[in-house]
């Protein structure tokens, strides 16, 4: 059976943050949710990204990489769990080590947290909450093949951030056009299509 993971197509987002109700479901953080709905530029677009925890493959993991204490674990089947509690000593090492800017610090449980692809509810062969939830499958769990069958666009699993390139277990779908996620290229081509140039950042809290 091929593998199942996670699929954000931003194009599909409305912003409604079902996802985030229903990730404050699961039980490894009841009341809390792992998954941030971000607005890309409000003062500009209405468009919206679901950010979740992306399970890096390659580099394998940053933020295991960088803990002293090997407090984040990796499944045999490639996702990345949050930190044990019994190991995590607060230190953050995994919060600036993470290109997505995921993991999330509870100072006062002093414990690194951040989905961990509802690892309770997969390895039964349930869908995750986020996914359960989302009224426009801009959220989709399923294997390659069925999405490249069923649905449109792109999955890619491979991100560059300016010289830094990632490889993930969950995709991110793109236009046709894109072969991978140029984070830059894609910032510039935004700024190109509405018309107006980058600005600085005293200009842009004034707007």
């Amino acid at each position: 059976m091929a593998p199942r993971t996670l699929f954000v197509d931003p194009s599909r987002c409305i912003g409604c943050r079902a996802c985030e109700a229903a990730c404050r479901e699961c039980d490894s953080h009841k009341g809390e949710s792992m998954v941030m709905v971000d607005f890309v530029d409000r003062a500009f677009s209405v468009a919206t990204q679901p950010t979740v925890c992306m399970h890096c493959e390659d580099p394998v993991a940053p933020c295991a990489q960088v803990c002293p204490v090997m407090a984040i674990l990796i499944t045999p089947d490639g996702v990345v769990q949050q930190a044990e509690p019994s190991r995590c000593i607060a230190c953050r090492n995994c919060v600036y080590a993470c290109p997505f800017g995921v993991p999330k610090l509870d100072a006062q449980a002093r414990l690194m947290k951040k989905c961990n692809l509802c690892y309770d509810r997969t390895v039964r062969g349930l869908t995750p909450w986020c996914a359960q939830a989302c009224p426009t499958q801009a959220l989709w769990y399923g294997d390659y093949e069925t999405f490249v069958s069923q649905r449109r666009g792109r999955a890619v699993h491979h991100t560059v951030f300016g010289a830094q390139e990632v490889r993930t277990r969950v995709y991110h779908v793109l236009a046709e056009a894109y072969p991978k996620l140029d984070v830059v290229a894609l910032l510039e081509a935004a700024r190109a299509e509405v018309g107006r140039p980058e600005r600085g950042r005293e200009e842009a809290w004034v707007l």
